[in-house]
C-alpha cells in the first residue's frame, strides 16, 4: 500500500472512530436525560424531626 492510500485509511479509521465516539456520546446524554429527576422533585421541604423528642 502506498503512503497516499493508508494516509487516507488512516483518516478513514479516525473518521469512523470519531463518529462512533459521538454516537456514543448522544446516547449517554439522552440516557441522562431520560434518567434525570427533575429540580421540583428533589427540593421538597421535609420537616426536620430529629430535635422533636419529647
Amino acid at each position: 500500500m502506498d503512503r497516499s492510500k493508508r494516509k487516507t485509511a488512516d483518516s478513514r479509521g479516525e473518521q469512523i472512530q470519531a463518529a462512533e465516539r459521538e454516537a456514543a456520546r448522544q446516547r449517554l446524554l439522552a440516557q441522562a436525560e431520560a434518567d434525570r429527576i427533575p429540580v421540583e422533585e428533589t427540593t421538597r421541604a421535609v420537616p426536620d424531626r430529629r430535635h422533636d423528642r419529647r
